[in-house]
């Protein structure tokens, strides 16, 4: 894992060399980045979905993709509570 991370990196160096953009680069540039590998990165699930004939909802995004990409874990619908038995006492 560690060896890919740091492959990822030189490629992105690579890329920031062949566009004059200094390392690091300006935040504007930096967050625009981030989001674009963050986005990037959801590609390959909807691709393999697709591939396989599954459904592609904008549920099935927001629920898998969108926490991903924003780090905000998704609401979860709390669970009634089970009835009490009253009759055991």
């Amino acid at each position: 894992m560690y060896l890919i991370s740091l492959g990822a990196g030189i490629l992105v160096g690579i890329i920031y060399g062949l566009l004059h953009v200094r390392s690091p680069a300006p935040p504007a540039i930096a967050l625009v980045g981030l989001l674009g590998m963050l986005i990037g990165e959801q590609v390959v699930p909807l691709a393999k979905r697709m591939l396989h004939g599954e459904s592609v909802s904008a549920a099935w995004f927001h629920q898998e993709c969108v926490p991903k990409i924003t780090g905000v874990a998704p609401k979860v619908a709390a669970a009634p509570p089970a009835p009490r038995d009253d009759s055991a006492s």
